[in-house]
């Protein structure tokens, strides 16, 4: 799609409760998407209902009565904030499951957040020295959610094809999402927005960033990768998240250890598409972050 192309400056042509809008020019053609899509290699369906639900008649449920939140536990306080979000500053989170269509609490239940989609009007626009970005037009809370980042879910081998296939020049989008559960096992998931995808295709890397990525499971098993406020964020400001994954909002005298290491995992391309990263943070490793598994 392109901009000019775009409903009354609705980046997302009425598909979001609230308009993403955008500033500049023309970008590359894509399909708007808030959902994920099953994409080429992906034996699954996003959009399938694989979830059980529970059987709450109450406006919102709460975790004496319901199944989901009894099974999986309660990520969200009374105002769809996440909690326990710093546990993400030790290199993990927990698992999020939200109530589903198969649940008969109302639409309005505590436990539905990532599936109401965008809250808060966003804005795409040229950065200075980044390409495009996204920014928030409104003060946003910590905990809030933010967006997803949404786009075709494929195979590894699909996610490798299109990684080796990749000209130096274009931006990669494909990101690698790896869950281990307390078995050892590890679950695999793949998302590139490329070609269809949100206005989380949009964001830009921050080796401080102020976004954080969580998987978020509502209907499916294939988790959609939601993006919550790791701090205050005020109005105007550019959103970010760790293309690697990681967050911490610490001051910068805080990350020298694990400044060395991040860079050193950074540097770790063996020459492969490295780029360098502009985010221009105290902590910044120099380059943006390379899944070499991928290319293995």
């Amino acid at each position: 799609m392109n901009v000019t192309d775009a409903h009354g400056g609705d980046l997302s042509r009425g598909l979001e409760e609230v308009p993403v809008l955008f500033e500049g020019l023309a970008f590359h053609t894509f399909q708007y998407s808030p959902d994920n899509v099953q994409g080429p290699g992906s034996t699954e369906d996003p959009s399938e209902v694989t979830l059980p639900g529970c059987s709450c008649l109450s406006h919102s449920c709460c975790i004496d009565s319901c199944s989901c939140l009894q099974t999986h536990g309660q990520t969200y306080d009374g105002t769809g904030t996440l909690l326990n979000l710093n546990r993400t500053d030790l290199g993990f989170c927990s698992p999020v499951f939200e109530c589903n269509a198969l649940c008969t609490c109302s639409d309005d239940c505590s436990n539905r957040v990532v599936q109401r989609g965008l809250r808060f009007r966003l804005q795409v626009y040229k950065t200075r020295d980044r390409g495009w970005g996204a920014r928030t037009l409104e003060k946003i809370s910590h905990g809030a959610f933010v967006c997803e980042y949404a786009g075709e879910v494929i195979s590894f081998e699909e996610a490798r094809r299109r990684q080796l296939a990749q000209r130096s020049e274009e931006n990669n989008y494909i990101i690698a999402v790896r869950e281990h559960a307390g078995t050892g096992s590890v679950t695999e998931t793949f998302v590139d927005p490329a070609q269809v995808g949100n206005v989380g295709r949009f964001l830009n890397h921050s080796c401080m960033p102020n976004l954080v990525m969580v998987p978020v499971r509502v209907h499916s098993v294939i988790p959609r990768l939601a993006l919550f406020a790791g701090r205050d964020i005020e109005a105007q400001e550019e959103l970010t998240f760790d293309y690697s994954g990681g967050y911490s909002n610490q001051r910068p005298a805080e990350l020298l250890p694990m400044q060395s290491v991040g860079a050193a995992q950074a540097r770790r391309t063996d020459g492969l598409q490295k780029k360098v990263c502009r985010c221009g943070s105290n902590n910044c490793t120099q380059f943006l972050p390379l899944d070499l598994s991928i290319l293995s």
